[in-house]
This record gives structure tokens, C-alpha cells and sequence, in this order.
């Protein structure tokens, strides 16, 4: 009876320690079709301040280091999470749109890098695709762990909103 309480009081913090020691990581893509043409979607997307006009949350976007849209530029970025706000700040690390634009975003305890790119798949239609990968430190592991199944639905909502907004633009 002592061995079998042991090992049940003992699960909780052995995965727990497991959960900070061996994971910690989210790897996932999202792709969605876009009814305009390449060129307006590349335009509407390269533009960081228009991230306000389609994902909710994001209160400002402030250049603090290089060019806007050139490797190596800083941005602040402060997000609105219910009643939490988080100072993001994205960094970019590639963008030869429409190929590819790789950036970088960093939080208290996530490493978020982001590559987007985009196909032409006829005149008015163009496929944009997202890859995400999360880095978590601390709890947010144990987030990441439990709900990596938020951090796709929340980048879906994104791309669904993205798509809405260079339709209707």
C-alpha cells in the first residue's frame, strides 16, 4: 500500500520534472489561400504596422533598433493577453518576400520563430504559409506541454484574420 501511494504522490512531480528537464518545444504549419493577388499581399503583410488592423491584442508596434522590414531590425511590440500586457520584442532575421520572411519574437518565457512565405497560385489567389516554432523556459513549458493545441488555434485565428483583411482591403 506504501509503495503504491508513493508512486502516486510521486507521478505529479516526477512528470513535472520530466516536462522542464526533456521538453519545451512547439513545432507546427498553418496554411491558408488568400483571393487576391500576390503582390497587394505581400504589400499588406510587409507593412508591420498594419499587424494592429488584423491581430487582436496588439496595442503598438515601436521600431527600436536598424530599419523597418531590414534584417537585423528591432521592433517593441506590446500584446494584450486578457488583462496582461507582454512586451514582445520581434527581431527580423530574413525577408525576401514573397519567398520567404523570417523573424523572430521574444518574451518572458518564449522564443518564438516565425517563417512566413507565400505562393502565387493563380492571378487573384496566393497561399500563405506559416511555420512556428516556440521555445518555452520556466512554466511555460509546462504550458506548451499541456496546451501546444493553443498556440495552432490562436495562429490559425491570425491567419483567418490576415486573410479577411487583404481580401477586404
Amino acid at each position: 500500500m506504501k509503495k503504491i501511494l508513493l508512486i502516486i504522490l510521486s507521478f505529479p512531480i516526477t512528470l513535472i520534472i520530466y516536462i522542464l528537464l526533456f521538453t519545451g518545444n512547439i513545432k507546427y504549419s498553418e496554411e491558408i489561400e488568400i483571393n487576391t493577388n500576390i503582390d497587394t499581399v505581400i504589400a499588406l503583410f510587409d507593412n508591420p504596422y498594419n499587424m494592429q488592423k488584423y491581430m487582436e491584442g496588439i496595442e503598438s508596434y515601436k521600431v527600436v533598433e536598424g530599419n523597418i522590414r531590414e534584417v537585423g531590425a528591432k521592433a517593441e511590440m506590446i500584446v494584450l493577453m486578457g488583462e496582461k500586457k507582454i512586451i514582445m520584442i520581434e527581431e527580423i532575421i530574413t525577408n525576401n518576400l514573397p519567398k520567404e520572411k523570417k523573424v523572430t519574437y521574444t518574451a518572458d518565457a518564449v522564443y518564438n520563430i516565425v517563417t512566413n512565405k507565400f505562393i502565387t497560385v493563380s492571378e487573384n489567389k496566393t497561399k500563405f504559409i506559416n511555420e512556428q516554432e516556440f521555445e518555452f523556459k520556466g512554466f511555460m513549458k509546462i504550458i506548451g506541454f499541456f496546451m501546444p493545441s493553443a498556440f495552432k488555434k490562436q495562429s490559425r485565428v491570425y491567419l483567418k484574420d490576415f486573410k479577411k483583411f487583404a481580401e477586404n482591403h
